[in-house]
């Protein structure tokens, strides 16, 4: 029973990329960032496309949703590996890879490796449905392909990468 007065606080710590996918004012900055990204890159990748401002006008839309689908996806599996090691009862290396995925990539190379594998399955899913929307759009296929690698490359999820221990005080250990 708890005390008059009494008051606990807890700690929450979750990993940088999570907070991306928790409502909150952060969206207020990411989604416009993300847009404005995905627009200059969508432009610049049209090359000398006649008419490309009214096309990405009407399309860029649609390639950020589908940027947010990619790294979704991308953070599900990230966050499976996460809550797979983080109960403790398996192998060390259970535990190890966990908290490397979570805060740390870079201090285990197996955590670097899964979370290189869920940005390199997010940038897979932005390229093809990138590639989907650009050739419903009426882009050649050749256009469509170069244009959708472009937006893969550049923008999935680098930012899986950010270490969160720096954000919470703790030490950056590297392998």
């Amino acid at each position: 029973m708890r005390k008059d007065g009494e008051v606990r606080l807890y700690n929450i710590f979750l990993p940088i990329w999570l907070l991306l996918f928790w409502p909150s004012p952060l969206w207020l900055a990411v989604i416009p960032v993300n847009y404005l990204i995905d627009r200059v890159v969508l432009r610049w990748s049209l090359g000398d496309m006649p008419d490309k401002g009214l096309f990405c006008r009407k399309h860029t839309w649609k390639i950020c949703l589908a940027g947010f689908a990619g790294d979704f996806a991308g953070a599900a599996l990230l966050f499976a590996v996460y809550m797979a090691g983080a109960d403790n009862s398996g192998p060390e290396l259970f535990e190890d890879l966990a908290y490397g995925v979570g805060f740390n990539p870079f201090s285990h190379p197996l955590a670097f490796l899964c979370v290189a594998a869920a940005v390199a399955a997010a940038g897979v899913l932005i390229y093809f449905i990138d590639r989907a929307i650009l050739k419903g759009a009426g882009l050649t296929p050749e256009q469509a392909k170069g244009s959708a690698l472009r937006l893969a490359l550049i923008t999935a999820p680098y930012l899986y990468f950010f270490p969160s221990t720096v954000l919470y005080g703790g030490s950056l250990s590297v392998v």
